[in-house]
């Protein structure tokens, strides 16, 4: 069969003339073209469904190459200042073990209630009592309240504080509470104030105390 006869074929056809139930009775011409049809189909399907799988595929690779420039730009951020967390890590460590060492350990906590006895007296405030509270354990230190009672001025007050906040130890001060002492006397007020220090635990018993939590 020549083109020219092909042609004159596909001029020719008939689309009413189509036998859907019995396709090999159909003329060449229409087989032909229902061929190439079915083909073109084909291809289109499998192109628009390639298509989109890649989209599809693309888009999650965009999405993980930004995750990873953003993780590539954090680690370089880090590395390139490593050197100085290194120093501020070795700072951060002289400082904690300068505030060790001003933790009281126990047989230092009788010079601490001498210390607090002489700032009382060196700001001419009379004693009534000074004394040690019980103690309050958590995982890293010991706290130890101390009650203190003492009757004077009140500019008096300002200078005992100021001393206790001057020793070489840590010392928090507390729930202070201030009232007449003399009712012939305004100038006489009776201070009651808690100071609290602090004793490092020691390895051992830090150890202790998570095994028993578990």
């Amino acid at each position: 069969m020549d083109f020219q006869e092909l042609n004159d074929k596909v001029s020719n056809f008939d689309v009413n003339d189509i036998d859907w139930n019995n396709m090999g009775s159909w003329p060449l011409a229409g087989r032909i073209f229902f061929a190439v049809l079915m083909f073109v189909a084909v291809l289109v399907g499998m192109y628009f469904f390639d298509v989109q799988g890649l989209t599809e595929e693309y888009d999650s690779v965009q999405a993980k190459e930004e995750t990873l420039k953003k993780d590539f730009e954090t680690k370089a951020f880090r590395v390139a200042n490593l050197a100085g967390y290194k120093k501020q890590l070795t700072e951060i460590e002289g400082s904690f073990g300068s505030l060790l060492r001003q933790l009281p350990k126990d047989t230092e906590v009788p010079g601490l209630l001498d210390d607090i006895t002489s700032a009382a007296l060196g700001a001419s405030l009379q004693i009534k009592s000074i004394k040690l509270d019980k103690e309050v354990e958590t995982e890293y230190y010991t706290e130890l309240p101390i009650s203190i009672d003492v009757v004077g001025e009140y500019h008096d007050f300002g200078a005992f504080v100021s001393a206790v906040a001057g020793l070489g130890r840590i010392v928090t001060l507390h729930d202070f509470e201030v009232v007449s002492a003399n009712e012939s006397d305004a100038n006489k007020l009776n201070l009651k104030i808690v100071a609290k220090t602090y004793r490092y635990a020691s390895e051992g018993k830090r150890k202790k105390k998570k095994r028993k939590k578990k």
